[in-house]
């Protein structure tokens, strides 16, 4: 078969088969009368091997070895195919990604665009400095793409940059919250703490609605920025939450001051004082109904404590005879807290109707 019939029955321009030739991957096996090259049947099924190998992305160099070679073994090439591959799928995804952000800050201009490849670039600098900057700087430069933001804050591992990055991620409109969210189920609980703090800095209904929802999260911690964040926003929703962590001894100051915040409304304040009674009581839900004499959980003396403690600044009569009770109780230190609460608490009462009583002046 002569070298035009091959390239058109192999699909192979008869250019490069000469240059497989040249290369000595395969050569004609005889040559017509008047010279030209002649192709037999194992010539043309050689050049289908050399083609499906070029398929998998050899190089002519490595086809020639295959091909060649018989103490040649595949499987270590096609391990070595396999991690060119995935190492060229990342670096496509990495481009497509950058160009998608670009084409989400719809650039006007082809400065905007080096400006918006400038700051992703920052973003991902090994400088933290650079990358503060760059965070800073998307208020006043050409936006950057919140799922830019958002990449970046939920792998930043400095304190000053990832302030920033919130800080960003809050003038950044819609669709922040939604991809922080996200973040709320990824494998590492660093990676899920950052996303929550992201999210409490948030404003508007949907990051209060993530947070709410991040309130049955598995994750404690993620539980308890979430309460804190709804706390300070004067959500009801995150009492349980909040007197859980006085309970178990997370952030329980700052627990606390979020309960004193949202007993400023008197239905809250009763909530609140209930709850915290509650939970200083013996535990006996858990019990077989039959269990009479099952032995009531009772939490420990410094949980005790903190609830204690909790009921200060919580206003109203629930909270009051709580403490009365809790100024009798069989641990000493629990008895002397809740007795000087009260004095305080009645010191505060007593201020309060004399400056009531007071005449204007």
């Amino acid at each position: 078969m002569l070298i035009g019939e091959v390239a058109r029955r192999s699909g192979v321009s008869a250019r490069m088969l000469r240059h497989y030739e040249s290369l000595g991957l395969v050569r004609p096996s005889g040559r017509t009368g008047s010279g030209y090259r002649e192709y037999s049947g194992d010539d043309i099924r050689r050049i289908f091997h050399i083609e499906s190998l070029r398929s998998l992305g050899l190089s002519l160099r490595e086809i020639g070895r295959a091909l060649d070679d018989p103490g040649f073994t595949p499987s270590t090439l096609v391990d070595d195919l396999i991690r060119r591959t995935r190492e060229r799928l990342a670096a496509e995804t990495e481009l497509l990604t950058r160009l998608r952000r670009i084409d989400a800050a719809e650039p006007a201009a082809w400065e905007d665009v080096l400006q918006v490849v400038v700051l992703l670039q920052a973003l991902g600098s090994k400088s933290a400095d650079a990358r503060q900057r760059a965070a800073l700087a998307t208020a006043d430069e050409v936006p950057v793409p919140v799922e830019a933001l958002v990449e970046a804050a939920l792998s930043e591992t400095d304190t000053n940059v990832a302030g920033a990055l919130r800080w960003a991620l809050a003038r950044s409109g819609d669709g922040g919250p939604a991809l922080l969210a996200e973040g709320l189920g990824a494998p590492a609980a660093a990676v899920r703490e950052r996303a929550v703090q992201a999210l409490a800095e948030m404003p508007g209904d949907e990051a209060a609605a993530q947070l709410r929802d991040a309130l049955a999260h598995p994750d404690a911690t993620v539980r308890g920025h979430a309460a804190l964040a709804l706390g300070a926003r004067g959500e009801a929703d995150a009492i349980p939450t909040l007197i859980d962590m006085i309970v178990e001894g997370r952030n329980d100051t700052d627990a606390a001051d979020a309960l004193s915040v949202l007993a400023s409304d008197a239905a809250a304040a009763d909530r609140i004082a209930t709850g915290l009674v509650d939970r200083l009581a013996p535990d006996t839900a858990g019990a077989p109904a039959h269990a009479a004499g099952a032995p009531a959980h009772t939490p420990g003396a410094p949980a005790r404590g903190r609830l204690t403690q909790a009921l200060a600044d919580i206003p109203g009569p629930t909270a009051s005879r709580a403490l009365v009770e809790l100024s009798h109780d069989g641990d000493r230190a629990v008895a002397l807290t809740a007795a000087y609460l009260l004095q305080l608490r009645e010191a505060r009462l007593d201020q309060s109707e004399q400056h009531a009583g007071s005449p204007c002046e």
